[in-house]
């Protein structure tokens, strides 16, 4: 994947892996030509991320325009 920017923090190492250590743990963010297309970078990131509870809002920036 190509222009992902992942941010961590909240997160602890074990065993070789970078794991969950409570709270608010990653941003994602995407570069693109357009917005379209740097929102559809920034989700195909979040795909790549896997943790038990897991969850992530699909609505922000959804309001601007190109979006």
């Amino acid at each position: 994947m190509t222009g992902g920017l992942v941010f961590h923090a909240g997160t602890a190492m074990e065993d070789d892996r970078v794991v969950t250590n409570g709270g608010r743990v990653v941003v994602v963010g995407g570069r693109g030509e357009t917005l379209a297309e740097a929102a559809r970078v920034a989700y195909a990131a979040v795909g790549e991320i896997h943790f038990e509870g897991m969850h992530f809002r699909k609505d922000i920036g959804a309001d601007l325009e190109g979006y």
